[in-house]
């Protein structure tokens, strides 16, 4: 789950390709990493299938639909019904399934009958369906929904915080957001209150021993024990990383320390998180890159643009997709009529309404495919 201010940050970069946290199978929000084997999904004849790097198939096209890759697996739909393939495209576990999610823990969180339960690696249920909801697990335990209440449960399926709240995250570095009434506050592992409800918005993850909080005014950032180490001020703001978080006040974007000190000061229309050593600003209309003194390493001058991924990130020039290095120049042309970030040294491209891949020398694979 995430709270308001990453829901606006998701709407205002949706055009331009920054990703948000994906929903797990069970309506609970978890960033997870995708994890690399080579594979690529690819369509022919309406079905779904995988080619290698090279662009050669590996899994013939033949599911309705393909997920992602974890823990050895990968989610598949065929017939209306979801099971798991290696990567090989065997059936490890057969379609079965209304819904599932990826495996964490060695446990996936699937749906039969409108009731959710947890299987292993063999298709086994460990946890029998019966919650009206469900999380993947996270930090030892998942967030669970029965009769309109959220609790948590560990892998044998028993209770260890009894369903009591109306709304709850995943744990992360021993907390948990939780909601009783119209408020929100923090528990640790024992449902225990660490931090009393008293915010508005969903709560954020603790990143850099800080969380985000809003109680219904300003936004402001708290320790573990709920003290206020930055007082709330802003009129938006984000996790922290790599030791700055990027801020809203007066309408403009800027960058803050640990200290609530401003490092860089707000000036820009709008702004996005460091990654890799430069963050996505935007002035006058165009889009560029900062590093962390400010300074402009690419001027603005783009229509929309990317976080960098595998040394490349996506550029938009007159409605058309490219890719540019660090600095600044397009190594591949604009040409595209949507683009994605490099990932394992390919990247999906879109022509029209046909996608395919691409190497870092803007060379097909894979040509575009329904």
């Amino acid at each position: 789950m995430k709270y308001a201010f990453s829901l606006f940050i998701c709407v205002v970069f949706l055009f331009f390709f920054v990703s948000c946290d994906k929903k797990e199978a069970g309506g609970s929000s978890k960033s997870e990493k995708k994890e690399s084997v080579g594979l690529f999904p690819v369509i022919l004849g309406g079905k779904h299938g995988f080619i290698n790097r090279e662009g050669k198939l590996i899994i013939n096209p033949q599911f309705d639909e393909v997920r992602d890759y974890s823990d050895g697996l990968i989610q598949v739909k065929t017939g209306g019904k979801w099971g798991y393939i290696d990567k090989e495209g065997k059936y490890i576990v057969n379609p079965q399934f209304d819904d599932a999610s990826v495996f964490s823990g060695g446990l996936a969180v699937v749906n039969t009958g409108g009731k959710w339960g947890y299987i292993d690696k063999e298709g086994k249920y460990i946890v029998n369906p019966q919650f009206d909801d469900a999380s993947v697990f996270s930090d030892g335990l998942a967030q669970v929904k029965t009769g309109g209440k959220w609790g948590y449960i560990n892998n044998e399926g028993k209770y260890i915080i009894n369903p009591q709240f109306d709304q709850a995250t995943d744990f992360s570095d021993g907390l948990a957001g939780a909601r009783t009434g119209g408020n929100w506050g923090y528990i640790d592992k024992e449902g225990k209150y660490i931090i009393n409800p008293q915010f508005y918005f969903f709560p954020s993850d603790f990143s850099d021993g800080l969380a985000v909080v809003n109680t219904g005014g300003n936004w402001g950032y708290i320790d573990k024990e709920g003290k206020y180490i930055i007082n709330p001020q802003f009129d938006w703001a984000n996790d922290f990383s790599g030791g700055l978080a990027v801020v809203n006040t007066g309408g403009k974007w800027g960058y803050i320390d640990k200290e609530g000190k401003y490092i860089i000061n707000p000036q820009f229309d709008l702004a996005w998180d460091f990654s890799d050593g430069l963050a996505v600003v935007k002035t006058g209309g165009k889009w560029g890159y900062i590093d962390k003194e400010g300074k402009y390493i690419i001027n603005p001058q783009f229509d929309g643009v990317g976080n960098f991924s595998d040394g490349l990130a996506v550029a938009v020039t007159g409605g058309k997709w490219g890719y540019i290095d660090k600095e600044g120049k397009y190594i591949i042309n604009p040409q595209f009529d949507q683009a994605e970030n490099f990932s394992d040294g390919l990247a999906r491209v879109k022509i029209g309404d046909k996608w395919g891949y691409i190497d870092k020398q803007g060379k097909y694979v894979w040509n575009p495919s329904n």
